[in-house]
């Protein structure tokens, strides 16, 4: 399976990921430094220590497949991050507003992550890398738990209070 073009497209899109990885690292705290509510701050910074341990599994996946760590521009993250940037320089300082805005930038994000992790394992179960599978589903489960987190920031008093600015 290693030398099929199945598994060389695998690798090129674990490449593409970790690309995605490393740059949400660097966006992360900015988004946090933009926040205005502590809950999504704190949210933010939360999710910055997790994407660290996403570059570290991709790196173990890297690994279990004899391939060296490489990064390849994922335009999907790029654009999503662009977007985000977007949004802060488009809302107004200190308003949940700005922070609704950031939410919906970093929901897009996850679920980007959670289609391509899910992606990811399918492909690796259906080439019977049963390890690389079970490190992505654990990236994948941590990814839908951000993105529920997120949700809950969002309705619990975010939209509402952003919705009476």
């Amino acid at each position: 399976m290693e030398n099929s073009e199945f598994h060389e497209f695998f690798v090129d899109e674990l490449k593409d990921i970790y690309w995605a990885e490393k740059h949400l690292a660097k966006a992360l705290p900015k988004m946090k430094k933009a926040a205005t509510s502590p809950e999504l701050a704190a949210a933010f910074d939360k999710h910055t220590q997790e994407t660290q341990i996403h570059i570290t599994t991709l790196e173990d996946v890297f690994a279990l497949l004899d391939e060296k760590p490489a990064a390849k521009k994922c335009d999907a993250m790029a654009g999503l991050l662009e977007e985000a940037d977007g949004i802060i320089s488009d809302t107004e300082k200190g308003t949940l507003i700005r922070d609704a805005g950031l939410i919906l930038a970093a929901q897009k994000v996850e679920h980007y992550e959670i289609a391509t992790y899910g992606t990811l394992k399918t492909f690796a179960e259906n080439m019977g890398h049963t390890e690389v599978a079970d490190l992505l589903a654990q990236t994948l489960e941590n990814e839908k738990a951000t993105d529920v987190a997120l949700t809950e920031i969002a309705e619990s008093f975010v939209n509402e209070q952003a919705a009476s600015e």
